[in-house]
């Protein structure tokens, strides 16, 4: 890198969301039930998944892996925010503003991906239930779920390259609550035209490419399921996909909207609200949709919550 490119700044300072200190105070006991949920609810799902033998399946060892990324995902967001709202200075280091980026992306691409590859796993269990067990084998679950974290983590280190090579000469004020791409390309001093391209070409591949395998998929099963002659066999059949669909949805829709856009179109306001919802609000819905729709995981909680209560009514 030539001398003239380094860049001049050491730090990055996050607006947020307002300077109204009461309001702020306000948004931190919001926002701390809000991440407090998220925990319960993802590791509550990973646990009774592990404890309860019924959901040994490869939907449920998807599903856990979602559990955990959306955990992990709202972990790189949230604290930083939380502490932002009691800080004076709300300031994250250029380092630190490149590690949250990094995981950022990264986890919001696996969480993509699974969705996915839950499509896939339902795609096989309703179009091709008779070679189904012979398909989404324990070691083919397996080696998707490990391909998908490894792909995902290479094109984050990918967009972290090519965003933290430019210059950034002042001012370092970042108009959000977490480092992201759109407002960092904004505040280079560099031409990001390079930058634009990458992210329409890897992440728009990643995101609209998961989007399309998704619609190929769910287009099979709703082909399928009209083919049903019984309408308590149609119900349940589209009753196992109504969860993940609400999923996909309630994701895809502010990412899209959200990243595959020129910068020139870029609205501090709408992207905020968009961000806010993705990163804060999808990972404390999704054990709500997987647990209150779905009647296996209900169904387990309750047989594990009996069994803890009968050996403690041995003890």
């Amino acid at each position: 890198m030539k001398a003239g490119n380094w860049t001049f700044v050491t730090q990055f300072i996050l607006i947020g969301f307002t300077d109204d200190l009461v309001l702020q105070n306000q948004l931190f006991v919001l926002f701390l039930l809000v991440y407090v949920f998220t925990c319960l609810g993802n590791i509550g799902i990973i646990i009774l998944i592990c404890v309860a033998p019924q959901l040994h399946t490869p939907m449920y060892f998807f599903l856990s892996n979602l559990s955990f990324v959306d955990l992990c995902y709202s972990s790189t967001i949230t604290p930083c925010m939380l502490g932002n709202f009691l800080s004076r200075t709300k300031a994250i280091s250029f380092y630190g503003c490149a590690a949250q980026l990094f995981f950022y992306v990264a986890l919001a691409s696996s969480d993509g991906l699974l969705l996915s590859v839950l499509a896939y796993d339902r795609y096989n269990a309703i179009c091709n239930p008779l070679h189904y067990l012979l398909v989404m084998t324990t070691r083919f679950c397996i080696v998707f779920v490990a391909a998908t974290y490894t792909f995902c983590f290479l094109t984050s280190l990918i967009h972290t390259g090519f965003t933290f090579r430019l210059s950034f000469c002042g001012p370092n004020r970042i108009s959000h609550f977490y480092c992201d791409l759109p407002p960092l390309l904004k505040l280079s001093c560099s031409d990001t035209l390079i930058n634009e391209l990458v992210t329409f070409a890897v992440g728009g591949s990643v995101q609209v490419g998961s989007l399309i395998f998704v619609l190929v998929s769910y287009a099979y099963i709703m082909h399928t399921i009209i083919g049903i002659r019984s309408s308590k066999g149609r119900l349940r059949a589209f009753s196992t996909c109504a969860s993940h669909l609400a999923s996909i949805i309630i994701l895809y829709v502010p990412v899209l909207f959200t990243y595959l856009r020129p910068k020139s179109r870029y609205s501090l306001d709408q992207d905020r609200l968009a961000s806010l919802f993705y990163t804060v609000v999808i990972p404390m819905l999704n054990p709500l949709i997987y647990s209150l729709r779905n009647k296996e995981v209900k169904e387990s909680l309750g047989k594990v919550m009996s069994r803890i209560y009968v050996m403690r009514s041995i003890k």
